[in-house]
């Protein structure tokens, strides 16, 4: 696979000056965002680290999720002999606060992602917010709850097999323009 074609150099050769703020693991669908010159970039960059961004996520999840809203609160640290996984790490992990909420359940979902008759467990759609911004979050946070997201082939266990992709999208984010403090919320539904 080339890794040199990717989205940030394909909006740098029509920009120069774009900068990545907001990635997505290679995996996640949705929104990223690009700064347009280095004081944007520096703006923005600070509003992701200093938590003055929300992040909604979208995620089609293992089981039925019985507790409709709450948060999952585990350190986590990388998994070094199994880069580039991450683990619960209660002795040196970070502190990563995830808040969840059920949108819908379903029995056995028929969606084009899903081949039909290979998925033969519930599902749950659910709404992420990821409060911090470890690698792997929403991911390491959803399996250790015992609800892995769908198509995630590091951390699902069964629940990868017969889906396509991981059904994880960075749906909406919300924040503060850094120039002219207007409230900004971008959206992108998620295609699952």
């Amino acid at each position: 696979m080339d890794k040199t074609d990717s989205l940030a150099t394909r909006v740098q050769n029509e920009f120069p000056d774009a900068r990545s703020v907001h990635r997505l693991d290679m995996s996640t669908s949705g929104l990223l965002v690009f700064a347009r010159g280095e004081d944007m970039h520096r703006r923005l960059s600070h509003l992701f680290r200093d938590h003055g961004v929300k992040k909604c996520y979208i995620a089609m999840v293992a089981g039925r999720v019985e507790i409709t809203a709450g948060e999952v609160n585990l350190p986590l640290g990388s998994d070094w002999p199994n880069r580039p996984r991450q683990k619960v790490d209660f002795a040196i992990g970070k502190p990563s606060l995830t808040r969840y909420r059920l949108l819908t359940y379903m029995k056995s979902p028929i969606h084009p992602s899903i081949h039909q008759g290979e998925l033969g467990f519930d599902t749950s759609r659910v709404e992420l917010e990821p409060v911090t911004g470890r690698t792997h979050q929403l991911r390491v946070h959803m399996a250790a709850i015992g609800h892995p997201i769908l198509g995630d082939v590091l951390y699902g266990g069964e629940s990868s097999s017969g889906v396509e992709r991981l059904l994880l999208h960075a749906r909406a984010l919300s924040f503060a323009h850094p120039l002219s403090e207007a409230p900004l919320t971008l959206v992108c539904e998620a295609p699952f």
